[in-house]
């Protein structure tokens, strides 16, 4: 039995208004095109148009399938809101179907809280829906493991950096195996990549952007890049000509140069984060990290200087991601990264989760009070990744009895369409799947519009149990209705962990239905209700099907 959820300090339960089942998809009109196509109709028009009547001109599919290893052509694009014009914008990568992806990681001096997984997880959308339309991504996400805090939490505890850094990383891959979140496909750690930004701090210097103070550090010149604060909308007049900031992380209302290279002090080298370099001896700062690591591995990778999606949270706006543009920028001359995108915060009781605010839980309590991956993904999808997200018990209920659901009626889908292959239903099963395909892509297609997505998925689950209790659906439609969940679910993944059967168990089961098959062939219906009874009360639950009995764990 899973443990009760532990109550967040600050926490008021409280219904949720973002129940699941409460959304609802941008339907499709039911009637199909006037052209020979037979298909539904992708044309935006025929979407919106008030009246339900076929549309009189010939349909333009919302994707076409190309030859394998080709890519989707869309008639209506993939748009993502980007962070740097603050429009949604057609997606158009700089060489399809080749995506670079960059995603900030974890900074590894402590356990990452479920906070940070939103912004982890809206990415993983991203990357399973580019996948799915057919693109070819490179994903890096970056591990920092030196900078301001580790470099404290290490001294703290007496240990050399990486001695004190290791547990958190393998932490942070268990939680993300956790979540379901794929892998990335490669992992730079800053520690193993302090070449690289030597080379990208040399760069600068000679450029003339950059200039070593007094105090021994090297320094980024923000006036001498003229498009500093364009991410952020920083208001230039801000700007403190020749004041420098040393602390990884400072205001926007105080924007000052930043530190590129920091000398190294008695307390770098305690913990073992101080290298040799050109300039003096010291550690890169938090924000060159990303921008030498992201252009070495592009580099590496696809022989360019311009990412096409940088993903992270709306905190790393400023001045994380305005300086990464910054001297990525002066360094290379070209635009550091085509689209940016930005995933608002998880809130407990409106508040910001923070470990600063002491009201946050990690990947760990969760799966440690046995929440079930399924339901933290369907939660967060229930809300678009550019609004805040209010968490609390209610809503994580919510979620894992309608991830339970979803289970159910997979299984149940599967039993039907692992039946007879002759048999055949009329049709309107896979009518729904076929739906259900085109407003799941078309929500997603909309900025990552994933409640919408979920939407579509439930009001299928629901269509499609009414056929199923009908009995009119036959298994060529349920193999149908199982490749269009299959396809949803390679994006959303909010199936519930299958459970892990005892062989005992399996024995028992088997038996106890070959007792029941014996008694319903003797006309002892009585005896067969009984063994039915005995079966779900130790939460079997069986179907009798044309090919046999079937059973499931619930």
């Amino acid at each position: 039995m899973p443990r009760p959820l532990r109550r967040l300090p600050g926490f008021a339960s409280r219904p949720t208004v973002s129940r699941l089942t409460s959304v609802r998809a941008v339907r499709r009109p039911p009637s199909r095109c006037a052209a020979s196509t037979g298909s539904w109709c992708g044309r935006r028009a025929c979407v919106s148009a008030p009246s339900r009547t076929p549309c009189s001109t010939p349909s333009t599919p919302t994707r076409v399938d190309a030859p394998a290893g080709g890519f989707y052509v869309s008639a209506v694009p993939l748009s993502l809101h980007n962070t740097l014009t603050r429009r949604l914008e057609p997606f158009q990568p700089l060489a399809p179907p080749r995506v670079t992806l960059y995603t900030c990681g974890p900074t590894v001096w402590n356990y990452a809280h479920i906070g940070n997984f939103r912004t982890f997880l809206f990415e993983d959308l991203l990357r399973r829906y580019l996948e799915l339309s057919g693109y070819d991504v490179f994903h890096v996400m970056n591990l920092t493991d030196v900078d301001d805090r580790t470099i404290k939490a290490a001294a703290a505890a007496g240990k050399r950096l990486e001695e004190h850094t290791a547990p958190f990383v393998a932490a942070f891959f268990a939680d993300c195996d956790y979540l379901r979140i794929r892998k990335a496909h490669v992992y730079p750690r800053a520690t193993e990549s302090v070449p690289a930004m030597v080379r990208l701090v040399q760069r600068l210097l000679d450029t003339g952007v950059a200039y070593r103070g007094e105090d021994g550090s090297v320094y980024f010149a923000i006036t001498k890049f003229p498009n500093y604060g364009r991410l952020s909308q920083l208001d230039r007049r801000e700007i403190k000509v020749g004041a420098r900031v040393a602390s990884d992380e400072y205001a926007k209302d105080d924007p000052r140069d930043f530190a590129l290279w920091k000398k190294a002090e008695p307390i770098d080298e305690q913990v073992g984060a101080a290298w040799d370099a050109p300039f003096g001896r010291g550690r890169p700062g938090w924000h060159l990290e990303c921008s030498a690591m992201s252009l070495d591995q592009i580099g590496q990778c696809c022989r360019v200087e311009t990412l096409d999606i940088h993903a992270g949270g709306v905190d790393l706006i400023f001045p994380h991601h305005e300086d990464e543009i910054a001297q990525s920028e002066a360094a290379t001359g070209k635009p550091f990264a085509r689209y940016w995108l930005h995933g608002e915060f998880l809130n407990v009781g409106g508040t910001k989760m923070s470990k600063r605010f002491g009201n946050f839980l990690t990947a760990r309590d969760l799966r440690e009070q046995g929440v079930d991956a399924a339901a933290v993904r369907l939660l967060f999808w229930q809300t678009h990744y550019r609004q805040p997200l209010d968490f609390n018990d209610d809503a994580l209920a919510g979620a894992q009895e309608a991830a339970k659901r979803l289970g159910e009626f997979h299984e149940r889908v599967r039993f039907v369409g692992s039946g007879p292959t002759r048999a055949r239903g009329r049709g309107t099963l896979a009518q729904l799947a076929q739906r259900l395909q085109a407003d799941f892509r078309a929500a997603l297609d909309d900025d990552l519009n994933a409640p919408r997505a979920c939407g579509a998925l439930f009001e299928f689950m629901r269509s499609a149990n009414r056929e199923l209790d009908r009995e009119a659906a036959g298994s060529e439609d349920a193999q149908r209705a199982q490749a269009a969940l299959a396809e949803v679910m390679s994006v959303l993944d909010v199936l519930p962990t299958p459970k892990q059967l005892d062989s005992g168990l399996v024995a028992w089961v088997e038996e106890r239905i070959a007792a029941r098959d014996k008694a319903r062939k003797a006309k002892d219906f009585k005896e067969a209700d009984r063994i039915r009874a005995e079966l779900k009360a130790r939460g079997v639950e069986i179907e009798d099907t044309p090919s046999g009995t079937k059973w499931r764990v619930v």
